[in-house]
């Protein structure tokens, strides 16, 4: 039997799944806690031996808080919406959005956010390209020393990456033209930087072993297997993560441009298969924020105990996926998207899967007084063996075992 270990190191815990490359199926997994108090390899290590060892390896991470991505754009509406939507497709939490000109008290909320990487957009291609410039200069004299990825106007992108330095990786405009998006070019850059850079600077492992081993954030690995089960059973798609500190949403639905369902259709563009995550929400750390979050919107919910945090938490991070964003009071939404013609909703996360993942869809496929209309005779399941995670991470070198196991859910 040739085998791969697909391995997600996770902030609490590490997972190992061990993989029959010819059989195509999951033949053991594992969780062992992360130690990211010494060295990260540590605990990867044990999940391992844990599943057997095999012939390849595949490791994911979102150990000490992920990848932190602060987006710099032209405006609010546009660019910035669109860079916004990009960088939580990667696999980013977006912990800060600024629009136009940067001046000093911008610079200030920027550094103020922690991020690991700046995605710097702005202009569509052959459009406005003073604003890029403008802020691409004042990045470059800045005291924030972080990789940014320049993905605007493609006729002063590579002259904003000068200004940027060494600093600079430069990718494909986001928005090319009005309604445009094209995610993928920026998104593979964002997760080049995140393994060059961030896995290394968050110092979880004393060698350069870990960092080698990396192929990606986790989020991202996990919409790469939603991207996987969206095209192998050929309908929308629906996943909800629920953890300790933060519950994500993946959303795949189908491009059918004489359909008025799917994302709403605006000038930052369509993204058929997005992902959102809710910072406040969780189980654990988050459950303040989930019982705050409840009350505003005036959920019934109980919230006693993990299974009630969790359905709670489920519940408004859909609520927030499907009915999309404001940038501020008064501002008009962007980002929602239209779920009604969901067929398969998924459930993960650790309550989910030992013993509340019932409770918790019945809650969310119930939900009809949050402002979104709940998809209509979809099935519900567990990824209790964990798989998307793993198939993310083969969909590349391994499509057929990919499919073979999202096939599995």
């Amino acid at each position: 039997m040739t085998a791969a270990v697909c391995v997600d190191v996770g902030s609490t815990y590490t997972k190992a799944a061990l993989i029959d490359l010819d059989g195509a199926r999951l033949v053991r997994r594992a969780e062992v806690p992360t130690t990211s108090a010494g060295d990260v390899l540590t605990g990867l290590d044990q999940a391992v031996a844990a599943v057997g060892g095999g012939d390849q390896l595949y490791v994911c991470s979102s150990a000490g808080g992920g990848l932190r991505l602060a987006v710099v754009g032209y405006e609010a509406l546009v660019t910035a919406e669109a860079g916004h939507r990009v960088g939580l497709s990667a696999g980013a939490q977006v912990v800060h959005v600024a629009a136009g000109l940067l001046d000093a008290a911008g610079l200030s909320a920027l550094r103020a956010a922690r991020p690991d990487v700046i995605l710097l957009v702005g202009g569509t291609d052959g459009g406005d390209g003073d604003v890029l410039l403008h802020n691409a200069r004042r990045l470059g004299t800045a005291r924030i020393r972080v990789p940014v990825v320049v993905a605007g106007n493609a006729d002063v992108r590579d002259e904003a990456a000068a200004l940027l330095g060494g600093r600079a990786t430069i990718a494909g405009n986001v928005l090319p033209a009005i309604g445009v998006l094209d995610p993928g070019p920026a998104r593979a850059a964002i997760r080049e930087v995140f393994l060059r850079h961030v896995i290394g600077g968050k110092k979880l492992s004393k060698g350069r072993r870990f960092a080698a081993l990396v192929r990606a954030a986790t989020p991202d690995a996990v919409l790469a297997g939603v991207e996987v089960l969206a095209d192998v059973t050929g309908a929308g798609v629906l996943v909800v993560d629920v953890g300790g500190a933060t519950t994500d949403v993946y959303s795949a639905l189908l491009p059918d441009a004489e359909s008025e369902s799917g994302p709403r259709r605006d000038v930052a563009g369509t993204l058929w298969r997005s992902r959102t995550v809710e910072g406040d929400l969780g189980v654990a750390v988050g459950a303040a924020g989930t019982a705050e979050a409840a009350a505003a919107e005036k959920l019934a919910l109980p919230l006693a105990g993990d299974r009630g945090l969790a359905a709670a938490a489920a519940t408004i991070a859909l609520r927030r996926h499907a009915r999309g964003h404001s940038s501020g009071p008064g501002q008009p939404r962007t980002g929602g998207r239209d779920l009604r013609d969901v067929r398969l909703v998924v459930g993960s996360g650790g309550v989910l899967r030992h013993g509340g993942g019932a409770y918790v869809l019945d809650a969310v496929l119930t939900d009809t007084a949050g402002g979104w209309a709940a998809p209509t005779g979809a099935r519900a399941v567990i990824d209790d063996q964990y798989v998307l995670a793993a198939a993310g991470l083969l969909a590349n070198d391994h499509p057929h075992v990919a499919a073979a196991l999202v096939n599995s859910l």
